[in-house]
């Protein structure tokens, strides 16, 4: 079996085993996410190698980091652009993951390109703006919610 294929085929396990670790060692976990648009109010959207669809990007609050740091790092990380002052949203409990999985989503305006320019990696396969009227089909439908909170006004949800 090649080195990817035996990788892929671990992948599950050591997510498990990840979540595992987490659950015993921490009552509770925090991400964020964060949602920018650029001058023309399109939505930034990341697609993962491991989860089918687009989301907004985010991810772990590490260690010592706050929660807004963690935002601002994410955002470079998987999309490679950076922004000013994001601006808390709202908190979500993330009960798909576990019931003590909580989301911070963040917002922040008219993002602008980092020191790195974005390239495919193995967790970030695709990036791109997207007009409201115009997201991917397979847009994950709690993006959609969050798209919805910020930008329409809609009802929050307090679960992710």
């Amino acid at each position: 079996m090649s080195e990817m294929r035996w990788k892929r085929a671990l992948k599950p396990y050591v997510r498990r085993a990840i979540g595992f670790v987490g659950l015993v060692t921490r009552p509770m976990t925090i991400g964020v996410r964060m949602l920018t648009r650029d001058e023309a109010g399109r939505i930034f959207l990341v697609r993962h190698s491991y989860l089918p669809g687009w989301y907004l990007p985010g991810g772990a609050v590490d260690p010592g980091e706050t929660c807004s740091a963690a935002a601002l790092r994410e955002l470079v990380e998987e999309g490679g652009l950076v922004a000013d002052a994001p601006k808390l949203f709202g908190v979500y409990q993330n009960a798909r993951i576990s019931r003590r999985d909580h989301v911070l989503l963040y917002v922040a305006e008219r993002p602008r390109p980092g020191p790195v320019a974005w390239k495919p990696s193995t967790e970030i396969r695709q990036i791109g703006f997207f007009a409201l009227d115009s997201l991917p089909e397979d847009t994950s439908a709690a993006t959609r919610r969050r798209i919805a909170e910020v930008v329409d006004g809609a009802p929050p949800d307090e679960v992710w």
